[in-house]
């Protein structure tokens, strides 16, 4: 049976499960991701109400009528609109502009009937079904169109935009007519992640999300970037007209390219109350100075539609990000050969090397220089460590203050390392550690390898240490247990520590609860 897939169109066998489509069309889709099942075309086309006519001076745009009497016209035009496309415009006065002609079946009226500017109409021109035309009303007036019978006088939509377009029409040739899907468009979709749901004739399946970034924002695209992870985004607040991605708050970008926000548009908040917060949109909104325009989805809005707070998404770039931290050397070399960027090679050059850090490091301008340079380490200089859920507050201080918010690989300052004492202590940030309440605090040992953060208890808070033996009297930044917050442990190379010296840095690196 055929099915759409993503769009295309793929023939599966009967009785298969969405499971059995993925694995059969190779499909993208990430694991605990929800995907969107449509039942069919006519489930979209019943739900589509607003259509887009491009002309060359512009366009207009139409709203169908919803109401039992306007019924039969409106189907009339979902079922034929592509017959008016190519069409020139019949005739333009002062009160109508008229596209045409098609045949249909309508019966004519031979009454006169008031019309209103911003109505559209459906005419039988000479009372021939053969001579129906579309009637755009551009000024109040009264006339005898030849409507169909027993309608609301042949009208059946109105138009929302494109006003001024429409008053310059004389000749003009009809290049397209479009429907315009919003998210009411696929409101009766099936969504969630049960994969056993068995599939039919004519459905479509959505499993995952299109990006394309914007180039004139680079620095604000791998803000977007750095929200995937495993191939999936979380979806943290939902209404009518978005959905929000919150887990980046408070990290700002300076302000780049600011456009409207149509329907699709990606945003990144930039100034002011939720700065840092990228948002989706699910209809047209206005431009707004504090938005920045990041990327546009290309492909799988319905997922967004769909999309309720906490749900994953399977989500996929074009561009790609290009993110070699973590990579080995050769790794990363092979990769960008691919892709036709020269790899230029710092620090530890061998090829099992680790790269901790890249120049340049947002995507956007790696593929505009077409070079890129990568500084490695021995994979023994690289601290392992994770994190605890436990202190959030704590958390997010660190994952903010090393980079880790935002990149694979962070970095710490030594404020003072004795290997002697079995203790390592990294500088904090007075600005950032504001509000560090004591959470997670140890009550009678500090186990070798938790990182401790003094907290807003004491006035070096925000310092950050970690001791390599159990200790049952003070926390690794000198301070008691109860203004030492336990943000996670050190789960590798720990042995590593004891190279450090004072104001040297500390290359760290996060492992998660589903790494695979």
């Amino acid at each position: 049976m055929l099915i759409k897939i993503n769009g295309d169109h793929v023939d599966i066998p009967e009785g298969s499960t969405i499971k059995d489509a993925i694995k059969l069309s190779n499909a993208p889709y990430s694991e605990g991701s929800i995907v969107c099942l449509i039942k069919g075309e006519s489930e979209i086309q019943s739900n589509i109400l607003k259509y887009k006519i491009k002309t060359p001076k512009g366009s207009i745009l139409i709203e169908l009528e919803v109401s039992e009497k306007s019924k039969p016209l409106t189907d009339f035009f979902k079922e034929n609109y592509s017959q008016f496309i190519s069409n020139n415009v019949r005739w333009e006065t002062s009160n109508e502009v008229a596209i045409g002609p098609v045949s249909s079946n309508f019966e004519p009226s031979h009454d006169e009937f008031a019309y209103f500017d911003n109505e559209v109409l459906i005419s039988l021109s000479g009372f021939s079904n053969d001579a129906t035309h579309i009637i755009f009303v551009k000024d109040d007036h009264s006339n005898v169109y030849g409507v169909p019978k027993y309608s609301d006088r042949g009208v059946f939509a109105r138009v929302i935009g494109g006003r001024k377009t429409l008053f310059s029409l004389t000749d003009d040739e009809i290049l397209s007519i479009e429907p315009i899907i919003e998210r009411s468009t696929v409101k009766d979709s099936t969504g969630g992640s049960n994969l056993d749901e068995v599939l039919e004739e004519g459905n479509q399946l959505f499993t995952y999300v299109l990006f394309e970034p914007n180039f004139n924002s680079p620095k604000s695209v791998e803000h977007l970037f750095s929200l995937i992870r495993n191939d999936k985004i979380e979806v943290n607040f939902e209404s009518n007209s978005f959905v929000g991605f919150y887990e980046l708050t408070g990290l700002t970008k300076d302000k780049e390219e600011i456009t409207e926000r149509k329907r699709g548009t990606v945003t990144l908040r930039n100034d002011g109350k939720g700065k840092g917060r990228v948002y989706i949109y699910r209809e047209d909104r206005v431009r707004a100075e504090t938005h920045t325009n990041l990327a546009t989805v290309k492909q799988g809005m319905e997922l967004f539609d769909i999309a309720k707070k906490g749900d994953l998404i399977t989500v996929r770039s074009s561009p790609d990000i290009i993110m070699l931290m973590m990579m080995t050397q050769k790794e990363a070399g092979e990769k960008l050969q691919s892709l036709g960027i020269n790899h230029i090679r710092t620090g530890n050059e061998d090829d099992d090397a680790i790269i901790v850090t890249q120049e340049p490091e947002n995507t956007v301008n790696i593929l505009e220089n077409k070079e890129v340079s990568t500084f490695g380490l021995s994979s023994d200089e690289l601290l392992k460590v994770k994190f605890t859920d436990k202190a959030p507050r704590t958390r997010w201080y660190l994952e903010k203050i090393t980079g880790l918010a935002e990149k694979p690989v962070g970095t710490l300052k030594v404020y003072f390392a004795v290997p002697d004492m079995n203790m390592f202590m990294f500088h904090g940030n007075t600005d950032e550690s504001k509000g560090l309440i004591p959470e997670n605090t140890p009550s009678d040992i500090m186990k070798a390898g938790e990182i401790g953060v003094t907290n807003m208890s004491k006035k070096n808070l925000g310092l950050i240490g970690i001791r390599t033996v159990d200790t049952d009297d003070f926390g690794p930044t000198g301070e008691p247990f109860s203004a030492t917050n336990v943000v996670g442990e050190v789960v590798g190379n720990i042995e590593g520590l004891n190279k450090l010296k004072d104001g040297s840095t500390l290359y760290i690196y996060q492992v998660y609860e589903d790494d695979k």
